[in-house]
């Protein structure tokens, strides 16, 4: 081969590359904006603020969509700012937002909506210097289906670890019934008229307990390599953990696991989210289409498959397909269940821990043939014939002294819930090795 010829298949091999890495290109923006919205306006979406530092996306924090907010289906938050306090469990330096339309009968418009970092805790005032506006495929309106929800751009952002965040969002028009999560556990504000983008604070006059549209915020991070999913009922929900604290159980293992690494041990450095639901149960469904409060096997894969990165499932279900059984809930049935989801994230390796269930004798469901249940099927977990690996929650929490029921000091007072000393004994007692690994390719 002539040095002629040798310069012309060069450059013609070039050519190739060129041209499949802009093909491959364009057909990664399209998958990227290729979730069910429409850009209001009509405008084409771009994605104008892509991250131009290193890091691999992780969920920072997230909420299940649980349900249809009571009295929002004539109004909904039409002509209101709705301002969402979250807390971010790993830092990164840009981050996108989730946000979700899935109870509403029509579409939701999002005129404006934007992230900052509060200015302290207990506020709805922003620290000036980070608020961003957000944008949806370029534009900063955004329309969402029913039973859809939308990715937004990402934006640059230093959001450190363990700081609060404000994800603020505007609608002029009723979308129907607002998609909220009701136990938030965490103060959020809402105020008339546009103020997307207000640092002070002052026109959020009003108080609220809920999420509302808002479903996940993720990081583009350098101090994480993952995700652990926390997926279960009101004990994972956190419904008795203090107001504002961030003492749900999936908070405190996300401080002791960061601790951990931090300390020199070998462990995966994963964040932490939480995707629990109160009244939550493996088999069965609220009611509505779409259903409230969706069982586990339902919304499994939403919930927590489709968390960004995920690496590790931990399960802790099956209290309330016992105490909400108006018959002797089936053990068996209840253990298939929890199979059922430990095959489906078999199926896209992710791993699974999975918890004990824990004693509630002094509650007002509590039955001995209910104990029996519960009994059998933590006798099946133990066994490892359910989960990759176990937490014995059971063992760590409850009384000694009656094991039927949980020890006073990690009771919350109802003999269901834990107090947040209980909450931080689970998370305490949570072995963080088994968050090594990948699946097996069979259990």
């Amino acid at each position: 081969m002539t040095r002629r010829h040798g310069y012309a298949l060069l450059s013609a091999i070039v050519a190739v590359i060129v041209g499949l890495s802009a093909a491959i290109y364009l057909g990664a923006a399209a998958d990227g904006t290729s979730n069910g919205s429409t850009l209001a306006g009509g405008r084409s979406p771009r994605n104008s603020a892509a991250p131009a530092s290193t890091g691999i996306w992780v969920g920072a924090w997230s909420a299940s969509p649980a349900g249809a907010e009571p009295g929002t289906e004539t109004g909904g938050m039409a002509g209101r700012s709705v301002r969402n306090v979250v807390h971010a469990s790993v830092g990164g330096t840009s981050a996108r937002v989730t946000l979700s339309n899935l109870y509403g009968q029509s579409p939701l418009t999002v005129t404006h909506a934007s992230i900052a970092l509060a200015a302290t805790s207990g506020t709805a005032a922003a620290n000036a210097g980070t608020m961003r506006r957000l944008t949806f495929g370029g534009s900063t309106a955004v329309v969402i289906p029913p039973g859809r929800q939308m990715l937004s751009d990402a934006v640059r952002i230093a959001l450190p670890q363990g700081s609060d965040v404000l994800v603020t969002t505007y609608s002029p028009s009723s979308s129907g019934p607002v998609t909220y999560h009701p136990h938030a556990r965490q103060i959020s504000y809402l105020a008339a008229g546009d103020r997307t983008e207000d640092v002070t604070g002052g026109g959020y006059t009003e108080q609220t307990p809920f999420w509302r549209y808002l479903t996940a915020l993720d990081v583009l991070s350098n101090e994480s390599d993952g995700t652990v999913v926390a997926f279960g009922d009101s004990l994972t929900d956190g419904i008795t953990s203090g107001l504002g604290a961030n003492h749900r159980w999936p908070d405190f293992l996300s401080r002791r696991l960061r601790s951990a690494i931090g300390s020199g041990q070998d462990l995966p450095r994963y964040s932490v989210v939480n995707q629990g639901i109160s009244g939550n149960q493996v088999l069965a469904d609220g009611l509505g289409r779409p259903a409230d409060n969706p069982s586990g096997l339902l919304r499994f894969s939403r919930d927590a498959l489709s968390r960004t990165n995920v690496k590790v499932v931990v399960v802790d279900l099956g209290v309330n397909d016992i105490l909400r059984n108006p018959r002797l809930a089936d053990p068996g049935k209840i253990v298939g269940g929890l199979r059922t989801l430990v095959r489906e994230a078999h199926a896209r390796g992710v791993k699974v821990v999975g918890a004990t269930l824990m004693p509630f004798r002094g509650h007002r469901g509590y039955t001995p043939a209910r104990e029996a249940v519960r009994r059998q099927i933590n006798a099946e977990i133990r066994s490892g014939r359910v989960y990759d690996a176990v937490v014995d929650f059971d063992k760590a929490l409850r009384d000694p002294y009656d094991p039927r029921r949980l020890r006073s000091d990690y009771d919350s007072g109802d003999h269901l819930h834990p107090s947040d000393r209980g909450y931080a004994k689970m998370a305490d007692v949570f072995d963080l090795d088994d968050l090594k690994g990948a699946a097996p390719a069979e259990l």
